[in-house]
């Protein structure tokens, strides 16, 4: 199989992104793989793309969508990043998985806050997540490709059987890497606290920010 010599990926694996990217600019959704479980991704500036976002996972409009970007300072447009613990978790975790919520500079109205003034945001550690954000040229929601409460998808073919034809396309990255989701901390309250535990450990956060504050059961 060809590989692009630029990225290493698969020459088939670059067109499906490309495909992607463009039904994203296109106010599409896609589900692609990460690092973590498969997402659901849409330009995170298109409001009715992120509605159906809400739509497709029939997940309740009230909870905040968590966002991917493809560098760490892309963060800096979106959040207030910072404080001594956000610049030391994003130093020590990103890429990877751990998904920070910051103070949020969008704008309220945004569905992707949920109404909040917060924003969860990641850098994955995956060539074809951070490519598509890349040729996408914007940030894009990276819930799970699954529906709300149900179980994740770790393939495609997860993604089909649970999501069908509602979504616009599908990238075929092959099975995820890991089984696990994200782990989420709110770093905007006092001491930060962990949402959702995942794939990385409370351990591994406490010897980041300990010295600087305590995490919250």
């Amino acid at each position: 199989m060809k590989r692009n010599l630029i990225t290493g990926l698969p020459s088939q694996i670059i067109a499906q992104i490309e495909q992607a990217a463009e039904i994203i600019r296109s106010g599409g959704v896609v589900a692609f793989p990460t690092d973590t479980v498969y997402g659901l991704g849409a330009d995170i500036y298109n409001e009715e793309s992120v509605r159906r976002v809400f739509l497709i996972k029939k997940r309740p409009h009230t909870m905040p969508v968590p966002v991917l970007i493809a560098r760490t300072e892309d963060a800096r447009l979106l959040a207030e990043i910072d404080s001594e613990i956000a610049q030391k978790l994003m130093k020590s975790f990103w890429p990877g998985g751990l998904t920070i919520i910051f103070r949020s500079l969008l704008s309220l109205s945004s569905p992707v806050t949920g109404g909040t003034k917060k924003i969860g945001i990641r850098l994955p550690a995956h060539d074809i997540t951070r490519l598509l954000i890349l040729m996408s040229g914007t940030p894009i929601t990276g819930t799970s490709a699954n529906l709300h409460n149900r179980e994740i998808a770790l393939s495609a073919q997860d993604v089909k059987e649970q999501l069908g034809n509602s979504v616009d396309f599908i990238i075929d990255g092959g099975r995820s890497p890991r089984s696990i989701e994200s782990t989420i901390i709110d770093i905007t309250v006092d001491p930060p606290a962990i949402i959702r535990y995942g794939i990385i450990s409370k351990q591994e956060i406490e010897q980041i920010i300990q010295p600087y504050k305590g995490i919250a059961e």
